[in-house]
C-alpha cells in the first residue's frame, strides 16, 4: 500500500518524538532505533525511509525536545504576568518532578554531557535551544539593559541547570532535595521574586 506525504509526515512526527523522549531519557548512546520504531508502531526496516542515519534522528529529536520545552514555557505566559512566568518556572524547573522525569523535561540538563561527543547537526541544534531559551527567560528579567538581562539569564539558566543536573547525581533523596530546594530560593532572590535574605545553610562536617 501506498501512503500520501501527509502520512508520511505524520509517521516521521511519531517518530521523532518517541527518539526525543528516549534520548532525554538515554541519552544517545542509550537510543536504540529498533526501540524507537516500535515505540512509534513501526518495523525497525522502515526508519531509512525516514532518517538517512542515526545521527540525522538524533538531531532531529534534538530540535524537538526544545520545542517540547518551549511549548511548556509558552504555556506558562497564559494569563500571568512576567513576574508569575519566572516564578512558576522557576518551581518547575528546579523540582523533584524535573528530575526524576528526564524524558518529559529540558534537553539542557538531559544532554549536557553528551554533546561534546555528538555530531555538528545535533550540536547546533542543542546550542540553538540554550540561546533561545537564555532569549525567553531574559525577556522577562526586570532592570539593566537587555545585554545585562542577557547575561543574567544565561547565568540563571546554568546555575538551574547544573542544580537539576547534580540532583539527579545524587543518591541521597533528602540531599538531592534538599539542594533543589536551596537553589530555588538562591535564584528567586537573584531574580528579585523573593525580597527575604536566604538563611545561612548549615553542613556537617
Amino acid at each position: 500500500m501506498r501512503y500520501g506525504a501527509e502520512h508520511k509526515s505524520t509517521t516521521r512526527a511519531k517518530v521523532v518524538e518517541a527518539a526525543s523522549r528516549s534520548l532525554r531519557r538515554r541519552g544517545p548512546e542509550g537510543l536504540a532505533v529498533a526501540e524507537v520504531m516500535a515505540e512509534a508502531g513501526l518495523t525497525h526496516g522502515g526508519f531509512y525511509a525516514h532518517f538517512p542515519s542515526k545521527d540525522a534522528l538524533i538531531a532531529e529529536a534534538v530540535q524537538a525536545a526544545f520545542e517540547d520545552s518551549r511549548a511548556q514555557f509558552l504555556k506558562l505566559g497564559e494569563g500571568r504576568t512576567g513576574r508569575e512566568q519566572l516564578n512558576t518556572f522557576v518551581d518547575q524547573y528546579v523540582s523533584a518532578a524535573h528530575r526524576d522525569r528526564p524524558e518529559r523535561g529540558c534537553a539542557i540538563t538531559a544532554l549536557a554531557s553528551d554533546m561534546p561527543r555528538q555530531a555538528e547537526a545535533a550540536r547546533r541544534a542543542y546550542d540553538a535551544g540554550v540561546a533561545r531559551l537564555i532569549a525567553r527567560l531574559a525577556r522577562l528579567l526586570a532592570g539593566g539593559t537587555a545585554l545585562e538581562r542577557r547575561a543574567r539569564a544565561g547565568s540563571l539558566l546554568a546555575e538551574m541547570a547544573g542544580a537539576v543536573t547534580l540532583a539527579r547525581a545524587i543518591r541521597d533523596p533528602v540531599f538531592s532535595d534538599s539542594l533543589l530546594a536551596e537553589t530555588r530560593a538562591a535564584v528567586k532572590q537573584r531574580m528579585g521574586l523573593i525580597d527575604t535574605p536566604l538563611e545561612q545553610s548549615r553542613t556537617d562536617d
